[in-house]
């Protein structure tokens, strides 16, 4: 289980990488100079990926949050279905923005859909930690 959230940490990390990459050179090829959600998809790549994966694997160490059942499966699918559905809409509607591109309500939909999955997720990863510290 440790090696899957190292690899998960890691895909963010460069998930993260790869985006503030991408803002910049689509911001520069299209000499835009306003505020888009674009600049903000690699900060959640990094802090709500890289960070908070890298946080559960100390976590899985000291506490075996893998060994509390059901409950820390669901945290890791919710957590990470939320949070590429987050990314993505994030990058899409910044794109879009960058490119001069209105975007539907279907698109904050969505978005919307990715924070619900994500507070799913931190909701079942607190559950799961406070079974693992009453059985330690």
């Amino acid at each position: 289980m440790m090696t899957k959230l190292t690899r998960t940490s890691a895909f963010y990390g460069i998930l993260g990488l790869v985006l503030g990459f991408y803002y910049r050179e689509l911001t520069k090829m299209n000499d835009f100079t306003g505020t888009t959600q674009l600049g903000t998809s690699h900060t959640h790549a990094f802090a709500l990926g890289m960070l908070v994966f890298l946080i559960v694997l100390l976590l899985e160490a000291n506490f075996k949050l893998s060994e509390q059942g059901k409950t820390y499966r669901l945290f890791y699918i919710f957590y990470n279905i939320g949070l590429i559905m987050t990314i993505a809409m994030l990058t899409f509607h910044g794109t879009m923005t960058v490119l001069g591109n209105e975007t539907g309500a279907a698109v904050s939909g969505i978005a919307g859909l990715g924070h619900i999955f994500l507070t799913i997720g931190l909701m079942l990863l607190f559950h799961t930690l406070a079974k693992a510290v009453k059985n330690k």
